[in-house]
């Protein structure tokens, strides 16, 4: 709507009504002249425009006509004094200028100041009295030529973008001490536009990052539905969810929308969020909290701009309960010496129509010493907190710094009034002005025509009497390095309801070290569930958005938020299970031994010569060498046990079986002897005994070599079976090698069992080959279920089953063999005799 009314009131100001004869004036102004509120000829002239009153009570028939009723009122007399004392501001600078040789020694500037009521249309009535020439007192005609150089103000951005586009076909500058719309700064829609206040992309980045310092990651957001609010609160949303904050609601009104206003309270009154990001120009503000302290929603955290956070006309008896705690940023203060008491004097002057007495005068009203002062604590307390005023002077001067570059001034010769000013050559002067004002602040524009980003963090506080107080807590300056910019005291913050602890506003509370963040479907990003990290998979931060994989070689603690060393199992000797497995072990070394003695101490007899003594006691050693092969499989692995232990398992075991092998075709060659015209045993003699257990064993032996020397086993860290514990276990390098060695072991005992299947029928007194037939089943049975057991056992319990098996076989060949023999030699000697052996008796 502002820009239709824009475009109909440029189409009025740019009509130009031309003449028949030559002498006629280029131009005259329609309907009736707009005047302004303040005037004083200069040799330039700087226009000022401010919204002094706040309200239209009538609206105008046109944009060019004002009639009789058409009046401005103030809703706030206190922002109306505010916005007064920005005129009288810009009045002090331009009076401090004139009297001074610097920066313009002998030229003088006047000024035209308007009141705009904060209204679009009477802002446009301004913007045309600004326009039209210098004529306009009597003969209502106008030169065609602008009446102002250069203008300060507009207040809001609202206004501003009005004032900007219209003076900006004729590139008359436009600087503004308190408009911070973002959209101000694009360059090519507003050339000529300059401001003394830094922009709001500034101010909307530091809002995020405020919010964020203090963990605030779920907010509301309510703005004015203006220039100001719209681009402000759009770029707050972008920086915001750069920083991970996310945004309940976001509401907008406009100050002429009532109805609205009532749906924001409400949203507010049902939200979950503590924190509220108010983008608001003051009057929307006020708007907001009279309805807010009607409806006595209090302790929610409002984070403000500086457009209210620090405005005077908030401060009601109800307002603290609501914006009590209130942070935000504000225009730093800024002392511009001799300023606080012409402000005050003026106010006297106006306020009381008198003047100080001058000794050599009579003809003012001297000012009583008995005056009502109340009135005037209440400015002087104002004047104390002045903000947006040095902005104001500060543009002043930059005019003028920019008029003694144009004019060429020197101290001696001073300027060169002859020169014609034309507006666009200040407005291009302007942009490389770089001064310094009296109290030491520099003042520069950067390329989008605005001041340096520096900002006062105020917080709102009541003091020991009660009264309300805006108290820095801190400072934001853009233009310092990242890590420097923002520097807080949360020591120094109330927060809402006189507290002292920080408020929280999460929509999920912080996920614990240990857990990780899951989004909740349909929701913001700030909305999760903690889940906790799987096994092996930790987080050891807040909020962690992932867990991570341990290292292979370590595992999660319990509570999932530390890497600590897995557990290195293997069968040790500290362990229940070896204990029981050595002790079967020496148990059975003692028994082989003992029927070793037995045998040893009963060689001359029947029974033991019959057996075989040589073969019976290699047998026997091979045994002992068996149970002790065992003890190999216990312990650490290393490279020379992991070697060591299936090396010597398989050749005592080729060892043993080949001496069971070598007893069986014995018995069998014995008893094929008797048979008439037999020559057999002359062929396997008690060499040729020797030599076939030699030779079997050797073929092992290579087996074992080749095994050995092309892919042996090592230790291996086995990270398979089980996730949180390391299985150190020798691999067996090469899988061929390790089933050729078992294979061959396989081999022999199948021969033996045939062997001695075949020996079967011989006579029962001596029927040695039965015996044999029963162990070589046990280890055929022992070793055939050892496969399936030795694949599917993991670990520690893979060592176990083959110790097992060593034992099981070891004590199976020991028992079958050698037990019934002992029987007979130690409780029935009675029937160790040679007839007993032939089977005669």
């Amino acid at each position: 709507m502002s820009h239709m009314l824009l475009g109909l009131f440029l189409a009025e100001l740019l009509l130009v009504h031309g003449a028949v004869e030559d002498e006629a004036p280029l131009c005259r102004i329609l309907r009736s002249p707009e005047y302004p509120l303040l005037a004083k000829e200069g040799d330039v002239t700087i226009g000022g425009a401010f919204s002094i009153h706040m309200k239209v009570t009538q609206p105008p028939l046109s944009f060019t006509e004002k009639p009789a009723y058409l009046k401005c009122s103030s809703v706030n007399l206190r922002m109306a004094l505010r916005q007064f004392r920005f005129a009288q501001t810009m009045i002090f600078a331009i009076e401090e200028i004139n009297k001074s040789d610097f920066p313009l020694p002998n030229v003088s500037i006047g000024y035209r100041i308007y009141d705009n009521c904060g209204s679009t249309l009477t802002s446009m009535r301004a913007v045309m009295g600004l326009m039209n020439g210098g004529e306009w007192a009597v003969t209502k005609s106008c030169s065609g030529q602008p009446a102002v150089h250069a203008i300060i103000g507009e207040t809001e951005s609202s206004l501003s973008i009005v004032l900007s586009r219209t003076t900006g076909p004729f590139e008359i500058p436009v600087i503004s001490h308190s408009a911070t719309c973002e959209c101000l700064s694009n360059k090519k829609e507003h050339p000529s536009f300059f401001r003394t206040i830094a922009s709001d992309l500034h101010q909307s980045r530091a809002l995020a990052q405020l919010v964020k310092h203090f963990g605030w990651t779920w907010v509301g957001a309510v703005n004015s539905d203006s220039d100001y609010g719209n681009n402000g609160m759009a770029i707050f949303l972008s920086a915001a969810q750069e920083e991970g904050v996310c945004v309940e609601y976001r509401e907008k009104f406009n100050r002429a929308e009532p109805e609205k206003v009532m749906r924001v309270v409400e949203v507010i009154q049902k939200s979950t969020a503590r924190v509220i990001i108010g983008f608001l120009a003051h009057v929307e503000m006020d708007s907001l909290l009279e309805q807010l302290s009607l409806h006595n929603i209090t302790g929610r955290q409002f984070i403000g701009v500086e457009a209210w956070i620090t405005a005077d006309s908030l401060l009601t008896p109800n307002s603290f309960s609501v914006l009590g705690g209130a942070l935000g940023f504000a225009v730093p203060k800024s002392n511009i010496s001799g300023l606080d008491t012409y402000l005050i004097k003026d106010f006297w002057e106006t306020d009381f129509k008198c003047k100080e007495k001058d000794k050599g005068s009579s003809s003012e009203r001297a000012c009583k010493v008995n005056h009502d002062l109340d009135e005037l604590k209440e400015y002087v307390d104002d004047v104390a907190k002045l903000t947006y005023t040095s902005n104001i002077y500060k543009a002043v001067y930059a005019v003028a710094h920019s008029l003694h570059s144009v004019l060429n001034c020197s101290d001696s010769l001073g300027c060169n009034k002859t020169k014609a000013l034309t507006p666009k050559e200040i407005m291009e002067s302007l942009k490389k002005v770089n001064f310094t004002i009296k109290n030491g602040e520099q003042v520069w524009f950067d390329s989008t025509g605005s001041a340096v980003a520096r900002y006062e963090v105020v917080n709102w506080q009541q003091d020991p009497n009660g009264l309300i107080e805006f108290k820095p807590v801190g400072y934001y300056d853009a233009f310092l390095p990242p890590g420097q910019r923002f520097v807080l005291r949360t020591e120094e913050i109330m927060w809402p309801g006189g507290n002292e602890e920080l408020p929280v506003s999460v929509c999920s509370e912080s996920c614990r070290p240990g857990t990780h963040k899951v989004l909740q479907k349909g929701k913001p990003v700030c909305c999760y569930d903690c889940i906790p990290c799987a096994e092996g998979e930790i987080s050891n931060t807040t909020d962690s958005t992932d867990c991570v994989k341990c290292p292979e070689e370590y595992w999660s603690n319990q509570n999932r938020d530390a890497c600590i060393v897995k557990n290195v199992e293997f069968l040790s000797f500290t362990e229940v299970m070896s204990k029981i497995l050595v002790f079967f072990t020496v148990f059975g070394v003692l028994l082989t031994l003992i029927v070793a003695t037995t045998f040893l101490m009963n060689k001359d007899t029947p029974l033991v010569k019959a057996n075989n003594s040589e073969l019976s006691f290699l047998l026997l050693f091979s045994l002992t060498l068996c149970f002790l092969c065992s003890l190999t499989f216990m312990g650490r692995p290393s490279q020379w046990s992991c070697m060591f232990r299936h090396t010597a398992f398989g050749i005592t075991f080729v060892l043993c079986i080949s001496c069971v092998l070598g007893k069986t075709i014995v018995v069998l060659m014995a008893f094929r002897a008797t048979l008439p015209g037999s020559n057999v045993m002359k062929w396997f003699g008690p060499v040729q005994q020797r030599l076939s257990v030699v030779a079997f064993t050797l073929i092992q032996v290579v087996i074992c070599i080749l095994w050995l020397t092309i892919n042996p086993p090592f230790p291996f860290k086995n990270m398979e079976h089980y996730k949180e514990k390391i299985i150190l276990e020798c691999a067996l390098g090469s899988p061929v090698g390790f089933w050729a060695v078992l294979g061959y072991i396989g081999l022999l005992a199948l021969l033996c069992f045939i062997f001695a299947f075949l020996a079967r029928k011989l006579p029962d007194n001596f029927n040695e080959a039965k015996f044999i037939t029963f162990s070589m089943l046990i280890f055929c049975a022992v070793w055939i279920t050892f496969i399936p057991a030795y694949v599917s056992s993991p670990g520690k319990f893979t060592v176990a089953v083959e110790i097992f098996a060593i034992l099981a076989s070891s004590y199976g060949l020991l028992f079958c063999i050698f037990v019934p023999k002992c029987f007979i030699i130690v409780l029935k000697p009675e029937l160790n005799t040679k007839k007993h052996m032939m089977g005669k008796t």
